[in-house]
């Protein structure tokens, strides 16, 4: 039998809208490979939620951390996106994780986050770019956070419509918050205030007024 080891990964870091949720799963490497396990973004939404509930049932352990946009407003008023991610897997790893640690490396010198999460949390964290295709513990932490995210998009878009993927690159979101402005609709439960592209839609919507 393998040694259980652990992986973590996030999903949503980027968008404008919705939240971005971090987990971990700790398993077997072997046995989350033989389930299916990959970079979630190289599955569909229905291969995603089926590996979903395989990585439950098999493995040792699976938690994650949602952290809301109104969190992350709140947050990046002291600190960057990479403390906040810093800060959540620190958690993470030090509540549950095991002696081995995978990271999806979100800082540009994957040395350095993994000295940082190792001393922070006492735990042998080694962080890789591109971890949730080299490690199958991290692509199932990857799938976990995806699919939780997902499900957070989906109870957003029930109460605010259709914004599109939620991404600063899609005109179909950028569209949704200038007309959700221009409307008097308030976003800040849902958007990430602090963003460019959020401060760049205010101050149009507010130089269009004059």
């Amino acid at each position: 039998m393998s040694d259980i080891c652990c992986g973590v990964d996030e999903a949503g870091r980027g968008p404008v809208i919705g939240p971005m949720v971090m987990a971990i799963v700790c398993a077997e490497d072997e046995l989350m490979s033989s389930i299916g396990a990959k970079d979630s973004k190289l599955l569909s939404p229905s291969a995603r939620e089926r590996i979903y509930n395989k990585i439950i049932e098999f493995s040792e352990s699976v938690h994650f951390s949602i952290i809301t946009s109104i969190k992350i407003n709140e947050m990046m008023g002291i600190m960057t996106l990479n403390e906040i991610e810093e800060k959540v897997a620190v958690d993470l790893i030090g509540k549950y994780g095991k002696n081995r640690v995978f990271v999806d490396a979100f800082d540009v010198n994957e040395e350095r986050l993994s000295l940082k999460l190792s001393k922070a949390t006492g735990k042998a964290v080694i962080s890789r770019h591109k971890g949730d295709a080299l490690f199958p513990v991290v692509s199932a932490a990857s799938i976990i956070a995806k699919v939780v995210r997902d499900r957070e998009i989906e109870e957003i878009r029930k109460k605010y419509g259709d914004f599109g993927s939620g991404y600063p690159s899609d005109p179909k979101t950028i569209s949704f918050i200038r007309k959700s402005l221009k409307e008097g609709v308030d976003l800040t439960p849902i958007a990430r205030i602090r963003w460019s592209t959020y401060t760049r839609i205010v101050n149009e919507n507010k130089q269009s007024r004059f």
